[in-house]
């Protein structure tokens, strides 16, 4: 690691040790936060965890990178009890940017791209892939190996296409709702 990131990590660290989130290693790597991003007190990140600027992660939400690596990028929001995990030398998870992982979702072992909107209680498995500018609908389950075509939203179990995304509810839902975790997040760096 170079000494940069070290410093990086431990400015991260020091500004953010009042919100005592469980930041843990494991085999010999930490989790890395890029800048302005928040951790609820009691949200856990272990292991393989490379983060963007202004991410959040909520409470009682985890984000394990113990068994292969996570990868996050700007403005992703991991909502309260949520969790993101993969699956040991298979599969890793790769988050684009204004990504909205919901309420009690489970995010494991795939690849979402840009501008996502996963909804509350959705399960993403192992090796689905995401396109940009989609949603998945609260309570959905994607199976195995499901790919989202973009601007689609998926429903149901199994989930399926409903319908293509509208030009307003993709500004109205999944970009609102990227930009407004953000603003919910500076609430609490302020107290």
């Amino acid at each position: 690691m170079k000494i940069q990131e070290i410093l990086k990590q431990a400015l991260f660290l020091i500004s953010n040790f009042d919100q005592m989130a469980l930041i843990k290693a494991c085999l010999n790597t930490s989790p890395s936060f890029g800048t302005d991003c928040w951790l609820a007190e009691n949200a856990t990140i272990v292991g393989d965890v490379i983060m963007g600027d202004q991410c959040s992660v909520w409470f009682n939400a985890v984000i394990r990178g113990d068994v292969n690596s996570i990868r996050m990028g700007n403005k992703v929001n991991v909502q309260d009890g949520a969790v993101i995990h993969c699956t040991y030398q298979k599969t890793k998870v790769v988050l684009g940017n204004n990504v909205s992982i919901g309420h009690n979702a489970l995010v494991h072992g795939c690849t979402v791209e840009d501008n996502v909107l996963i909804g509350m209680g959705a399960i993403v498995m192992d090796d689905c892939y995401i396109e940009s500018g989609s949603i998945i609908a609260a309570g959905a389950v994607l199976l195995e190996g499901t790919r989202v075509p973009s601007g689609t939203i998926f429903a149901g179990v199994p989930a399926k296409k409903v319908k293509d995304i509208s030009k307003e509810l993709f500004e109205g839902e999944v970009m609102r709702i990227a930009n407004n975790y953000v603003m919910y997040s500076g609430w609490f760096k302020e107290d």
